[in-house]
């Protein structure tokens, strides 16, 4: 027999595949070890008594309290109108419904930067929205509202994609069946 030897055929439709991802993994851990490592070498250069007056300045207490308080109002109105949003969506048919559906996907398709941006130059005191408000005095942009409105664009495409489907599923003999109870539409 010659020294000819076949290698069996890779089942991988990607060549390369293995070497890419590794390469990938590794630079992504590095992006996100080397912040870490950088915390964890100025965090050890202090103390426990420098540490907690660092987190609880007064400057600090305050971003946290705006970070909070933003977020939770946030989070109530997303659930409120996102919930609503996903009923009309799944219960109703009108003109614009697959207009409406698909913007909801745009805080998805913008990155983060240029939807922070692009919110910003809105309700800045020159954009389209801000200048209506700022003829009455109301400033958004850089505000506890324009923190909540962005966290707002944010969050609201999660809790209708969360809600729809569970809705579509939802049988309507239990609305039916409300409704010979006594129940109104809404």
């Amino acid at each position: 027999m010659t020294g000819f030897r076949f290698r069996p055929k890779s089942n991988r439709v990607v060549p390369g595949f293995g070497l890419s991802m590794g390469i990938t993994i590794t630079l992504l851990s590095l992006i996100v070890l080397i912040p870490l490592f950088s915390i964890f070498v100025v965090l050890s250069g202090i103390g426990w008594k420098e540490f907690i007056a660092d987190i609880t300045d007064s400057a600090v207490r305050a971003t946290y309290s705006v970070s909070m308080t933003c977020a939770l109002a946030a989070a109530l109105i997303d659930s409120v109108f996102g919930l609503i949003l996903a009923w009309i969506l799944v219960r109703y048919r009108f003109p614009g419904r697959r207009l409406l559906d698909g913007l909801i996907e745009l805080p998805f398709a913008l990155p983060t930067a240029v939807a922070g941006i692009s919110l910003t130059t809105l309700y800045s005191e020159t954009g389209w929205i801000g200048s209506f408000f700022h003829r009455f005095g109301i400033k958004i942009s850089y505000t506890r509202a324009g923190i909540t409105i962005a966290l707002i664009f944010i969050g609201i495409p999660f809790v209708v994609r969360s809600v729809q489907p569970v809705l579509e599923k939802l049988d309507s003999r239990y609305e039916e069946a409300a409704m010979m109870l006594g129940a109104g539409r809404f």
